[in-house]
């Protein structure tokens, strides 16, 4: 729901300009942005804040924060850095998605537009949930990850941290994704992955 708290989202290009276009259609109305350097292109009419990383930067004007960063580490780093701060991280989440009752998510996750997030389904924190994907019925899914558009999980497919899984792909039901894998666009697997590999292909194949 709409917040009357100083809003800041960090990370200004790309990605974060669709999260920015949901949390307006939210009713959150966000004042400054946060990167390494103040940027031209400003289509939000936003005020420069800094850079979050930087020991001068004034933590006392903001009170809350969205996640504008779509690299998955970064991301989780960044969060932890505003939780230690004491300030909190918002979830972002479009009108158009449905989220069950029986579903369960923390905070820092971004659910975009015409995302399903069946019953069971846990999520974890700083997560995306990128356009049209699909999480079925007892999914997990830990911190850090990107799910990209299109994609179909299953039902109790398991996905662990900081993972990315390309648009348009399809895990098969009960399967385990591990962490810091990535998944390429298009991909069907069938088989689970172990932590730190990459795969892809129909049906998806370890690339390295």
């Amino acid at each position: 729901m709409p917040d009357k708290d100083s809003i800041a989202i960090i990370g200004y290009s790309g990605h974060s300009f669709v999260v920015l276009d949901v949390a307006i259609q939210m009713g959150f109305d966000i004042e400054y942005y946060c990167e390494r350097n103040q940027v031209v292109f400003n289509p939000f009419q936003l005020n420069y804040l800094g850079d979050e990383g930087n020991d001068f930067f004034d933590w006392n004007v903001v009170d809350k924060f969205i996640l504008g960063i779509g690299d998955n580490k970064i991301r989780q780093k960044v969060a932890g850095l505003i939780l230690s701060k004491k300030k909190t991280v918002l979830n972002i989440i479009h009108p158009s998605s449905f989220i069950s009752n029986y579903a369960n998510f923390g905070i820092g996750n971004f659910i975009a537009a015409n995302v399903t997030i069946n019953t069971l389904a846990e999520i974890a924190d700083n997560c995306i949930l990128n356009t049209g994907c699909i999480i079925e019925h007892e999914c997990k899914i830990e911190s850090g990850v990107h799910i990209a558009p299109g994609t179909v999980l299953a039902g109790n497919v398991s996905v662990g941290e900081n993972s990315f899984i390309g648009a348009n792909s399809v895990v098969k039901q009960g399967l385990k994704i591990g962490n810091e894998v990535t998944v390429g666009a298009g991909s069907v697997v069938i088989k689970d992955i172990p932590d730190n590999e990459i795969w892809a292909g129909n049906p998806a194949k370890k690339l390295r």
